[in-house]
């Protein structure tokens, strides 16, 4: 997890480096390049946030993926239980009758 925050910290370093850059050399007006750099900085934003909701997404979808395979692997586990005890009782029930005749 540490190296996607030190990814990140690098991503917004580029960020500032490329527009301070970007600022410097650009053949815009001042206003011209403000506004460009706030529609970058929305599209970066809105990148960002849906890649975000897209992380979130596939981690619930993980998540329920796991929980339905825990759920089947004590469904398992259970009717294997009810099994054993069933053959237990068989078990017992024909040594009972076997040992009264």
């Amino acid at each position: 997890m540490q190296d996607a925050g030190n990814g990140l910290g690098y991503f917004f370093l580029g960020l500032g480096v490329g527009a301070v850059v970007g600022m410097l050399f650009s053949p815009r007006s001042g206003t011209a390049t403000r506004n460009y750099l706030q529609t970058k900085t929305r599209e970066g934003a809105d990148y960002l946030k849906q890649q975000g909701h897209d992380l979130v997404d596939g981690a619930t979808e993980t998540i329920e993926r796991g929980k339905q395979k825990l759920r089947n692997q004590v469904n398992n586990l259970s009717e294997a239980v009810d099994a054993g005890r069933q053959a237990y009782r068989e078990t017992v029930e024909t040594r009972f009758a076997n040992s009264k005749t």
